[in-house]
């Protein structure tokens, strides 16, 4: 049935001879639509490059200035200003004559307007270096230097509102900070880690390092961060993440869940608009109409990642992985009940509107599939560790059909999932917890056959309409994947009639098939490899603690009556609970973006500190005053934001010591100390899952608080550790995914979990007795 299936949907795509006139006039206009939508990608291209070039300054500019010197000079009266500069150069030309004094109009004019690009952007760059405001506004006054700083450059946005590449060029560089001082930091942040003998041999360590071989890797440092764009950013890509051989499902990728309402419950319908809103994305992707992301509101983060964001693949290597990204694609790949589709977004020049996408996918439902075992649990392979899929993927995917269908797959846009089950959760009233455990795991791992996990996002939805998205993690962070979501979801809420069905007053325009992939799986060392993947996932999935953790007993408006930083209060509250938990400290990673500078990805925020564990111990001593707790919470938080701040201005830890530790094994030079250190095991791995990236996304999220995300993850990342996501979802809520390994007798999700949420009332229960007793 399957093959007959199969065959049927590939002798309707079949490309037949033509032979009449009709047949080759169609061939020769869809050959000239595919040259023509090449040419004016190429030309809007070139456009947007120019455009970026000479940002801060307008290409009508250029046309100004030189209408201005022709003016004033064919008017008579040069003013002394132009030096007599036209007449000069009209003096080295072959006559007077009108034409040659317009053509020296021209070449002054152009002249004045280079150098006008050129003093507009070494002073944009220039404002673009200054990072005192980071350290200003935040309960201290703000200085005039940082006053006039800002007026200048809003100044300069509001004279050229910039493109989505606009200040790449312009952006700072990370500098390599001195070694010294980063060790120092080192030290610091491993003091409540260890005790006084340990600590005094790493000290010695440190400092032998420092005076040693230190010296050469930190001078080779600097000489690449004078050439590269940033000195972190292609080695972190290249050796944390593509030359990891471990899977990606759970160890690597990261997920997100749906936004908390939903505004219909028809599969398709949802599918087809969702696939509409991202190709539509897409495409103002492509002509860098989405403007960059401004702290602020002023100060651009780089924009570099967004550029891989569709048509993007990791591709598996035995000796380390590659990402591929296709400058275009017309289509996407469809997962259902097994089967592999092949459906058409792009058609005869142009996006196919949602209800055209619709159709497609219906057809899909509504055909029953019915699939080989070996397509079902194909997709078992991605998840798999990452030499055995390459050896796979060079056997029996590198010729023939399987070679065709998988780079349908890798060429896509991004991969549908329709799910032949619904995704119970309620994050609104919060009936039945486990529905929000499954459905985060569900984010995460899928059925471990149905997330393609190579795809730099796999988007799943359920029949009843809701859904999930897994991302692949090297190619870009979480702040751009969930822009994505949060920018489009605005317009799916709004998308759908009374009855769920996708509001439209226009017609069908093309009824288009999709395409059923072919695939050979008559190989049974293939069958083999495909089952034990899939059997090497279950194990992995099986072993995962997952679950997402509500509290609401308050959010981001109570903390900040307390006058303290949101996310450095979740933090304490977390290094509170991993105590009650362990009854030690641990290294604790937070992730912090470094997209001030170009080519910036993240760094590290180690948020176990010595004020951290001072007011830890505190909280569990009955004999400390109420106010000591608190003033040693606010010290703590402190500590916490100047920590954050510096990651982010480029004065992290680890990046840099990772770095060193490259130029380390490139010179074939062991260095005890960074071995050392690049070992240390991360027991609490966390991030702040980011939302309201852009304050239009903020002021829909005031009008439309259903759109606030349900939550967001990733796997356990240390064996007897924790992985903590959080968000801070408004004034009234905290949502955390939080995951551990079953495995490990040390650790328990559900226990974790508990402890954080009593953490937070302690914190509050504390702060309010500190209010009673007439604290501010």
């Amino acid at each position: 049935m399957a093959e007959a299936h199969q065959a049927t949907h590939y002798g309707s795509s079949r490309i037949h001879e033509h032979t009449d006139e009709n047949h080759d006039k169609a061939v020769l206009k869809l050959l000239w639509r595919s040259g023509w939508r090449s040419y004016k990608k190429k030309s809007g291209k070139f456009k947007n490059s120019v455009k970026n070039l000479i940002y801060p300054a307008h290409l009508d500019t250029a046309l100004v200035l030189i209408g201005a010197i022709m003016v004033v000079h064919f008017g008579g009266n040069n003013p002394k200003w132009s030096l007599g500069s036209v007449d000069k150069l009209v003096g080295y030309m072959p006559s007077s004559s009108y034409f040659w004094q317009v053509v020296s109009c021209v070449i002054i004019g152009f002249t004045c307007w280079v150098t006008l690009v050129i003093v507009l952007k070494l002073i944009l760059k220039l404002l673009l270096q200054y990072q005192g405001y980071m350290y200003e506004g935040r309960g201290s006054k703000v200085s005039l230097k940082t006053k006039i700083w800002a007026a200048t450059l809003k100044g300069f946005i509001r004279l050229n509102p910039p493109q989505l590449y606009s200040f790449q060029s312009l952006l700072p560089r990370l500098s390599v900070p001195p070694l010294k001082d980063t060790i120092q930091r080192y030290l610091r942040s491993m003091r409540p880690i260890v005790d006084d003998e340990n600590y005094q041999r790493l000290k010695r360590e440190a400092e032998d390092f420092e005076s040693g071989i230190g010296r050469k890797l930190q001078k080779y440092l600097i000489l690449k961060s004078w050439w590269a764009p940033n000195y972190v950013s292609d080695w972190w890509e290249e050796y944390v993440y593509l030359k990891s051989p471990g899977p990606l499902m759970a160890k690597s990728n990261i997920h997100f869940t749906d936004h908390i309402a939903h505004p219909t419950t028809k599969q398709t319908a949802r599918a087809a608009n969702v696939t509409h809103m991202f190709i539509e994305y897409r495409k103002k992707l492509d002509k860098h109409e989405i403007p960059p992301i401004m702290g602020q509101g002023m100060v651009p983060l780089c924009s570099m990642q967004y550029e891989r964001l569709f048509n993007t693949t990791r591709i598996p290597g035995v000796n380390g992985d590659k990402i591929v990204h296709y400058e275009t694609s017309d289509h996407i790949a469809v997962l259902h009940k097994g089967c592999w589709y092949k459906v058409k977004v792009h058609h005869n020049g142009r996006i196919l509107k949602p209800l055209e996408i619709q159709y497609q996918f219906d057809q899909i439902v509504n055909s029953n599939p019915v699939s080989s075992h070996g397509e079902k649990y194909l997709a078992a392979l991605t998840s798999w560790e990452r030499p055995k899929w390459a050896e796979t993927r060079d056997k029996y995917f590198s010729t023939g059909i399987n070679k065709k269908a998988l780079r349908i797959i890798e060429t896509a846009a991004f991969v549908m999932v329709l799910d032949d089950v619904p995704y119970e959760s309620d994050f609104v009233n919060l009936t039945n917890p486990e529905n929000l455990h499954r459905l985060g795991k569900h984010a995460m791992c899928g059925n471990v056959y149905d997330i393609w996990f190579d795809k730099t996002f796999t988007v799943n939805i359920g029949t009843n309409a809701k859904s999930t998205c897994n991302v692949e993690h090297s190619w870009a962070d979480a702040l751009v994947i969930s822009r994505l979501f949060e920018e489009t979801m605005i317009y799916d809420i709004h998308a759908y009639d009374s009855e769920g069905n996708i509001k439209s007053n226009t017609e069908f325009e093309y009824k288009l098939k999709p395409r059923r992939l072919e695939w050979d799986f008559s190989n049974d060392d293939l069958i083999s490899r495909i089952n034990q993947a899939y059997a090497d996932g279950m194990k992995l999935y099986n072993d995962v603690d997952f679950q997402i953790v509500v509290f609401t007993e308050f959010g981001k408006g109570y903390i900040k009556t307390c006058k303290l930083s949101p996310d450095a209060f979740c933090q304490m509250a977390l290094q509170l609970a991993y105590f009650r938990d362990f009854g030690k400290f641990s290294l604790t990673y937070e992730a912090s973006m470094t997209r001030l500078f170009r080519d910036g990805r993240t760094e590290t925020v180690r948020a176990c500190s010595i004020e951290s564990s001072a007011w830890v111990k505190a909280m569990e001593d009955p004999k400390t005053p109420t106010k000591e707790k608190v003033r040693l919470l606010k010290v703590a938080c402190e500590r916490h934001q100047k920590a954050y701040l510096e990651a982010m201005t480029g004065k992290g830890i680890d990046r840099h010591l990772f770095c060193l530790y490259v130029v380390a094994k490139y010179l074939e030079v062991k260095s005890p100390f960074l071995e050392e250190l690049l070992s240390e095991p991360w027991r609490m791995s966390t991030s702040q899952t980011p939302h309201g990236q852009s304050q239009r996304i903020l002021d829909e999220l005031k009008k439309y608080p259903e759109l606030k995300g349900g939550a967001g993850g990733f796997g356990p990342i240390s064996y007897d550790g924790y992985s903590i996501s959080y968000i801070i979802t408004g004034e009234d809520r905290i949502t955390l995914s939080l995951a551990s390994y079953k495995s490990c007798e040390l650790t328990s999700t559900d226990r974790f979990g508990k402890r954080i949420m009593q953490a937070l009332i302690d914190i509050r229960d504390m702060m309010e007795a500190y209010k009673a007793e007439g604290g501010k």
